[in-house]
């Protein structure tokens, strides 16, 4: 049974004002889609009310929990953009309608699929909450998948798996994007999905007792040091998380040390790198498998200790350290950062300081109006999606995929600072990244402390220090060198430039 209390109940201390609002908005959809049936012959509110469900988890505002169970009012229900505005306001309206707007670009091949990606970006360059809302939305969708017409079935896998589980990913929202890509995963490939899920069953019922009893070991040994109130729980690598993995290793399951690993949450940052000097004191790390996410946080701002142990009884275990904070940013990412704050009497999103967790230093902020930041990056490409005159068209299609879609690697400054680049990427892509008068001007590099030149690619983790010379310029020959669409097109444009 679908009540409205089992979303104000994992609400986030929602005030009265808060629940009326979502209680409204409930009531407001289960009369619209009134008579409505979804494929699988259940109502169609049930759909908008996991979608709300989903975003309550995620610990989001009530005008976006709110927006989420009106998200199909407008596109598959009675109500109208003027009765929204009357009803719930501005605010949710927008959401609503940016929403709406997403879902009615379908993945038909590249010509609508870049148009797809256009909508996409700008949509979240104004607003971040339209895109949780919408990844909220297609979680839902995806695990009710089943019900689709066939073909369908791929087209929505595909999209989720090229798409949407990367953004979230990206977004730092892992808990959404694990089960978005094991979801699509099953669907576009289901002979590998269970063959890679035995893998996961067997590891697990080999494994789990050894980790329940290290699990003892170690909460004597912290609490013997004086951590008393750490929370301990385990989690499972994603299918397709660990189906990729074993690509890498040769499909050597035996070379894979995080299928199952042990988180150890605590208070303070300073508890987490004592807990892992404790932990290394009585068992010993695996070398070359000790991270540091927390002075080092990914651009996607995940941050957590990470160690490769031998228990002692033959088994290897990743313990995962973190604080309580950093644990809720590891699951939910983008959506633990926006805080909301009164501004008269409506709440309004405000995400200034927050997106800096998120992305290189380098990158510059760009407003969009006085209450919002909005990371460089998004404004960019949804910048970069009103430019572009409609040539090219596939062209565009990879640069976006390739900036945006593909796997990242991380490159450090001579300085420590963070780059965050596509696999594949040069030093030319790296050098343009810091600036174009940078890039136009690049002659070599040192990679590691060696030179190389500047059609080297680069790997995750380098140390990339520019080396600049006046008479250095671009050549046709630099556009075949660069990944990044941002490099080409400072290419292109002072090529342009000297032509004239």
């Amino acid at each position: 049974m679908a009540t409205i209390k089992e979303i104000t109940d994992l609400m986030d201390l929602p005030s009265k004002e808060n629940v009326d609002l979502v209680t409204k908005a409930y009531n407001f959809a289960e009369k619209a889609h009134e008579g409505q049936k979804r494929f699988s012959g259940e109502p169609y509110f049930i759909h908008v009310y996991e979608t709300a469900k989903i975003l309550a988890e995620m610990k989001m505002d009530a005008a976006t929990i709110s927006a989420g169970l009106l998200h199909d009012s407008i596109e598959d229900g009675v109500a109208t953009e003027e009765c929204i505005k009357t009803e719930f306001g501005d605010e949710i309206l927008f959401l609503v309608n940016g929403v709406t707007k997403l879902g009615k670009v379908k993945y038909r091949g590249a010509e609508r699929h870049i148009e797809s990606l256009k909508k996409f970006l700008v949509a979240i360059a104004q607003d971040l909450r339209v895109l949780i809302i919408k990844l909220a939305d297609r979680l839902h969708n995806m695990r009710t998948l089943e019900f689709v017409r066939e073909d369908k079935q791929q087209r929505i896998a595909l999209e989720t798996l090229q798409i949407y589980a990367p953004l979230a990913y990206r977004l730092g929202i892992r808990k959404v994007s694990r089960e978005l890509e094991d979801l699509a995963f099953k669907n576009l490939n289901p002979k590998e999905y269970e063959e890679t899920l035995k893998f996961v069953k067997a590891k697990k019922e080999q494994d789990l007792p050894k980790l329940e009893k290290f699990v003892k070991s170690v909460k004597k040994a912290l609490a013997l040091e004086g951590f008393t109130t750490i929370k301990t729980d385990y989690r499972l690598k994603g299918i397709y998380s660990l189906h990729r993995k074993l690509g890498e290793k040769g499909q050597d399951i035996d070379k894979v040390y995080d299928i199952l690993a042990l988180r150890v949450c605590v208070e303070t940052v300073a508890d987490c790198y004592a807990v892992l000097g404790i932990i290394h004191g009585i068992w010993r790390p695996l070398p070359g498998r000790i991270k540091d996410y927390i002075a080092f946080p990914k651009p996607n701002g995940y941050q957590s200790l990470h160690t490769t142990i031998f228990t002692g009884d033959g088994s290897i275990v990743e313990v995962q350290i973190r604080t309580n904070e950093m644990h809720q940013k590891a699951e939910y990412g983008i959506a633990s950062h926006i805080v909301y704050k009164e501004n008269g009497s409506t709440k309004k999103a405000e995400t200034v300081n927050w997106f800096k967790y998120f992305l290189p230093k380098f990158i510059n902020f760009a407003k969009t109006n006085e209450e919002k930041d909005i990371p460089g990056w998004v404004a960019e490409l949804a910048e970069s999606t009103r430019d572009n005159n409609g040539e090219d068209k596939e062209d565009y299609l990879e640069d976006l995929k390739a900036d945006v879609f593909s796997h990242r690697i991380f490159i450090f400054t001579p300085k420590g600072e963070v780059v965050d680049l596509p696999v594949g990427s040069s030093i030319l892509d790296y050098a343009y990244m810091i600036h174009s008068d940078i890039g136009n001007h690049t002659n070599s590099a040192k990679i590691n402390g060696k030179i190389a030149a500047i059609k080297t690619e680069l790997k995750n983790g380098d140390i990339v220090e520019i080396i600049t010379k006046e008479s250095s310029k671009p050549s046709t020959k630099w556009i075949e060198m660069v990944k990044t669409s941002m490099a080409k097109r400072h290419i292109k444009e002072f090529l342009e430039k000297e032509k004239k």
